[in-house]
């Protein structure tokens, strides 16, 4: 048997690879960036939980949308601006994401918490105003 088991051979298996995310920006006229992301709650370490003021639950996800100005020396400083979101799954379920400012440091985040479920697909859609210009982007997560 131990011999049947070694013609199965084959390479050996290979520890996991980190796969990196892509890239949560998208560049906006003035010039203006947002950053943004769409994570679990309890994939936050409690002082991150306790400085964006959201509990940490199995049901739940934390939007954060970050406004940048582009610097000429490659920085950026916080953006001023108004923004709404709004979170469908793939049930068509939609969720209107109460949004907060919070300061973090030198930056405003915008975060609010939306509602998933095990294996959920989450469409969020993000609206824009600084500048008196209004604009939209909008990106999908998967749970």
């Amino acid at each position: 048997m131990l011999l049947l088991f070694a013609a199965c051979g084959g390479p050996a298996p290979e520890p996991a690879r980190f796969v990196p995310p892509a890239p949560s920006v998208v560049e906006l006229d003035g010039p203006l960036r947002a950053r943004y992301n769409l994570l679990p709650t309890l994939a936050l370490g409690e002082a991150v939980a306790r400085e964006y003021g959201v509990a940490r639950e199995a049901d739940s996800a934390l939007l954060v949308v970050a406004l940048r100005r582009p610097t000429a020396d490659g920085d950026e400083t916080t953006a001023h601006g108004e923004v709404t979101a709004e979170a469908v799954d793939l049930a068509g379920r939609r969720q209107q994401v109460s949004l907060r400012r919070v300061a973090t440091g030198d930056y405003i985040d915008h975060v609010g918490t939306v509602r998933i479920g095990v294996h959920d697909t989450m469409r969020v859609r993000v609206g824009v105003v600084a500048g008196g210009r209004r604009q939209e982007f909008d990106f999908q997560r998967n749970f």
